[in-house]
């Protein structure tokens, strides 16, 4: 096995940290490896003579080459951004990914790196995952895609998509355990204090920054089983609340959100879990009962299922030091 090359696509704007990330991984992992394994040949390329980086940071770029591996990096997809003008503007990177592509080498994408491989056509008919902020608006662009937000590294047939920032060093991590094996990928982590035993970026979701969906009818919905997470779920009784029926009630939630009223619920019910689990010292068991579980071990499932975490997994990975004093009431609750 020789060294496998990696070229890193620089562009205008481009994040840095996402530019060096992935080298300065590989870097550690050929030093742990030893002069007697095959390393990386890393490079920054671009279709460019002269790239500005996010801050201004000028990189130092080389022509495009053939290489094994080409890196995307993200770029900051600001609110008011116009991504069809970005993307615009990087017709030459666009142009470039498209053609390595073909060359049937691999096409890696950090975070909303992914945008540019869908405008270059890669995603289309591929699993792909981004930014879990994003991962509404890759799908929207590219309805072929099957997007998975809730993964970190999607690899399908050659083309890799990452979830956020961080999620470059869990793909850094795949690539060296791959091209230099397990003891050398686990060493790495350890020097460089990386986590390589993430599964999901699901416990990272913060739902309060995500578009609220629905109209007006779905929103009274959702305020009202916020305001009653503890309470039985009840179809019947929901309908009446809002005077329509439940047929009705379930056909305008799912025209408005794209989920019934029940799979709303379960997600609230998590994201006040995890609240809990995070900031105070209640008992799983408790914890459930807040949110209106009496089974502890039905709530676990569901957290697990929507977190990828245990609940005391979660705990574990996420929790902050409680302001001092007792708890809340409703983290000491009872079944």
């Amino acid at each position: 096995m020789s060294a496998l090359r990696v070229g890193v696509l620089a562009y205008p704007e481009c994040f840095a940290s996402e530019v060096f990330g992935v080298p300065d991984l590989l870097t550690m992992a050929a030093h742990i490896a030893g002069p007697d394994r095959d390393g990386y040949e890393v490079s920054i390329v671009s279709p460019r003579r002269r790239v500005a980086a996010s801050g201004g940071a000028v990189l130092a770029v080389s022509p495009l080459r053939d290489v094994d591996v080409l890196v995307v990096p993200g770029f900051e997809l600001a609110p008011g951004l116009d991504v069809d003008a970005k993307l615009a503007s990087l017709a030459p990177e666009i142009a470039a990914i498209r053609s390595h592509a073909a060359t049937g080498e691999a096409v890696v994408a950090i975070c909303v790196g992914a945008f540019l491989l869908a405008e270059a056509g890669l995603l289309e008919g591929r699993r792909a995952t981004t930014a879990w902020l994003f991962a509404d608006e890759l799908a929207r662009r590219c309805p072929d895609a099957d997007v998975r937000p809730e993964h970190l590294v999607v690899t399908d047939t050659g083309v890799t998509t990452t979830a956020a920032f961080s999620a470059m060093y869990d793909f850094a991590l795949q690539l060296i355990r791959r091209h230099s094996g397990a003891g050398v990928a686990r060493r790495t982590a350890r020097v460089a204090l990386v986590d390589d035993a993430r599964s999901s970026q699901a416990p990272y979701v913060d739902a309060e920054l995500l578009p609220q969906p629905g109209n007006e009818f779905s929103r009274r919905v959702m305020r009202w089983l916020d305001q009653n997470l503890a309470a039985r779920y009840d179809l019947a009784a929901l309908s009446e609340t809002f005077n329509v029926s439940t047929r009705t009630l379930l056909r305008r939630f799912a025209q408005e959100t794209g989920q019934s009223p029940l799979e709303y619920l379960q997600t609230a019910r998590v994201r006040r879990a995890r609240h809990l689990l995070e900031t105070t010292d209640g008992t799983v068991a408790a914890i459930a009962a807040t949110v209106g579980y009496r089974d502890s071990g039905t709530f676990a499932a569901l957290f697990t299922r929507h977190t990828g975490r245990r609940p005391r997994d979660y705990r574990t990975a996420f929790r902050r030091l409680p302001p001092p004093g007792r708890l809340t009431g409703e983290a000491r609750a009872t079944p």
